[in-house]
């Protein structure tokens, strides 16, 4: 009798992480997934980015570029949210550990809402300290 009910507590557990995950949660999948095209559907027109100390202010298109270049030399293995600040919705703030297949770099990226879309208006990679 408690193995069906079991069953479809861990369904509902499991469903409702993916389906009603916030922001930063869905931002770090796509990380760990290793998905900048959709990733760049969420960037701002102009946005601020940096890989490994080149930071620039680029368009929503040479950022895509320049993560899926990220992307292929360095393929996602996992992720782990480290820090989030979602104390304001209009502004929201992560760092995740992204593990992959050439070493281990820590991402942070800021989210606010701009004339009623939530955007990512900075990401920036670079080398987790220790390697």
């Amino acid at each position: 009798m408690m193995k069906p009910i079991v069953s479809t507590l861990l369904f509902f557990t499991v469903f409702s992480n993916v389906f009603f995950a916030g922001p930063i949660d869905k931002i770090a999948a796509l990380l760990q997934q290793g998905q900048a095209h959709e990733l760049a559907k969420q960037f701002a027109a102009s946005m601020e980015f940096s890989i490994l100390d080149d930071e620039k202010d680029v368009s929503k298109a040479q950022a895509e570029t320049l993560l899926t270049n990220f992307f292929t030399q360095n393929k996602p293995v996992s992720v782990k949210v480290i820090h989030r600040i979602e104390t304001n919705p209009s502004l929201q703030y992560a760092v995740v550990q992204l593990r992959t297949s050439n070493g281990n770099f820590r991402v942070s990226y800021s989210l606010k809402i701009t004339n009623g879309n939530q955007e990512i208006t900075d990401l920036h990679i670079e080398a987790e300290k220790g390697q």
